[in-house]
């Protein structure tokens, strides 16, 4: 990564193409251990360079082209496991871990799941029973149901671009922005225990706000006692078989970002994908992943500000369930990337990126087309060379 590359601009083009795969570079990070071998992915590559399908406009496209033109620098599709499509471009080459933006939270919530699971952390408790020091905030009086749904009531606003509110202020305390010269930026922590509630109850809305899922993280930590990194690494990422060290991005007192600063190997995120797919293959609680697929209540999501891209849709423990036929779920990023899980083709697709806008709801619908047709394609066809 060269010196043009700087905390003022890493998110943004063309120097995310640098960044993205370069974080540790930036912001510290705290190391998620692999195991010493990974699992084996079995390759049956096939070719989806001639796969054609209509976007939500009705237009005919054709797969390579959406790919270059959602800044695409990783594509993985696995079917029942094995690897059948894999494309890296825009320098990269999918060696070194690539940041997940807000997949991590769907990460954060399938590890919540082990410890509710053995009996650490019960999801209908007030959140203040794991972490008093947030009372009087909007974590105050809501549950971990909520923090795991996105339905605590919260005046945070999420706003990307912001430049002078609540969200700059988090980006600065999680040391993703410079500070101010003579300014404390504060910490995670500390700014999680000072935001304000809004004035509709708990459960009601669904609201997407990220520091919800760094408040998750912070209650992983308290009730197992342990890093986050440290736990995920031995509960998650070693037992499945990871290729390769991972990491999540900290503040100056050691907290992991984990609504957005999770850095994987775009094949072992595929690899998780498939693990959820398989229903936790006994690392994860096959319940909670059924949970997460069947489970949740449509009634908040549809009073929320995504309805339209998945309109039967519903959100459960940082999950997107889809509504689809397909019964796909994913986890979704910023500046796109995604984890889509096809259950009923068997089809797994990561997608990491380089988009230029932070959120493009026109390209994220596009996206979903693609996934499902990628998922139709690779379900028919016979084993061919990739020339994706």
């Amino acid at each position: 990564m060269d010196s043009s590359v700087t905390l003022a601009n890493w998110r943004t083009t063309p120097y995310s193409s640098q960044s993205f795969h370069n974080v540790d570079k930036l912001i510290p990070v705290s190391r998620i251990e692999g195991p010493e071998q990974a699992c084996r992915l079995a390759a049956e590559l096939q070719s989806l360079e001639s796969l054609f399908f209509k976007d939500q406009h009705g237009q005919k496209r054709q797969l390579p082209e959406v790919l270059d033109s959602t800044a695409t620098r990783g594509l993985v599709v696995l079917q029942k496991g094995r690897l059948v499509a894999e494309r890296y471009s825009q320098g990269y080459d999918g060696t070194t871990p690539h940041i997940l933006f807000s997949v991590s939270k769907s990460l954060t919530g399938a590890m919540a799941g082990i410890l509710v699971d053995k009996g650490m952390l019960d999801p209908e408790s007030p959140a203040i029973k794991y972490v008093p020091e947030v009372t009087g905030s909007a974590y105050g009086e809501c549950t971990i149901r909520h923090v795991l749904d996105m339905t605590v009531s919260s005046s945070f606003s999420e706003e990307y671009l912001d430049q002078s509110g609540d969200y700059i202020r988090y980006r600065r305390a999680t040391l993703w922005d410079p500070t101010l010269p003579g300014k404390d930026p504060g910490t995670l922590h500390g700014l999680l225990a000072t935001l304000s509630r809004a004035p509709e109850p708990h459960g009601e809305v669904f609201n997407y706000l990220s520091p919800n899922s760094d408040f998750l993280g912070w209650i992983v930590e308290r009730v197992s006692g342990r890093e986050f990194s440290s736990l995920f690494s031995s509960l998650v990422w070693k037992p499945m078989g990871a290729e390769a060290n991972a990491y999540v991005t900290v503040d100056r007192e050691g907290a992991p970002r984990t609504a957005g600063g999770i850095c994987v190997l775009p094949r072992d995120l595929a690899r998780f994908g498939e693990m959820m797919r398989l229903g936790g293959k006994d690392i994860l609680p096959s319940w909670w992943v059924e949970d997460i697929r069947h489970n949740g209540d449509s009634g908040p999501w549809k009073k929320g500000d995504m309805v339209h891209l998945f309109p039967n849709g519903r959100y459960r423990s940082k999950w997107y369930q889809t509504g689809h036929a397909s019964g796909a779920f994913c986890g979704i990023g910023i500046h796109g990337q995604w984890l889509w899980i096809d259950p009923r083709r068997e089809v797994v697709i990561v997608k990491v990126s380089a988009q230029e806008e932070p959120v493009n709801d026109d390209t994220d619908m596009l996206l979903v087309l693609a996934f499902e047709a990628i998922a139709e394609a690779v379900n028919q066809r016979p084993q061919a060379e990739l020339r994706v």
